[in-house]
């Protein structure tokens, strides 16, 4: 539980190459998430290369850390035999919070760079990753290792839980 209560965002990455063993499980970690029905219709696409990740900081205005950062795992799904569509959103944010979880067990940190559910975003990532028609592009998790640390705010507020008995 304490990467839940201790995970920031971060943007500012060290100038540092992330292992492949780290990668592979954070990659592992996002496909323990659960999905509806069980689609598991995800796919990711690990992104080392300075010059994609460069692009990717344009994509969007908000999307800047992708191009300061070593490594970005966009995050899609493939709309191939999909049990369940309207959730498809849902499973992939399901796996990025897990991504996001296991960066911190790991050492290293991460922000997530909305896309969906903005088709032009969407599109614009498909563009520079040239995906395939069947896949689509539900966000970028640019990461590496922090330059610095930034305590998380506690966000509980006794005022928005609501007992019904």
């Amino acid at each position: 539980m304490n990467a839940i209560f201790t995970r920031t965002s971060i943007r500012s990455f060290e100038d540092r190459e992330i292992e492949s063993e780290k990668i592979e499980k954070l990659l592992k970690a996002a496909m323990a998430a659960p999905t509806a029905k069980n689609q598991q219709a995800w796919e990711f696409y690990v992104v080392t290369n300075k010059e994609v990740l460069a692009k990717l900081g344009k994509v969007t205005p908000y999307s800047a850390a992708a191009a300061n950062a070593p490594a970005a795992i966009v995050i899609c799904y493939n709309k191939d035999n999909v049990k369940v569509p309207k959730m498809l959103d849902i499973d992939c944010a399901i796996a990025t919070e897990n991504i996001w979880l296991e960066c911190e067990e790991l050492g290293l940190g991460g922000v997530m760079l909305g896309m969906a559910p903005f088709e032009d975003r969407m599109s614009a990532l498909s563009k520079v990753l040239n995906l395939p028609e069947n896949i689509s592009a539900f966000t970028i998790f640019a990461l590496g290792y922090p330059k610095n640390k930034k305590p998380q705010q506690d966000r509980y507020d006794a005022k928005k839980v609501h007992y019904i008995k």
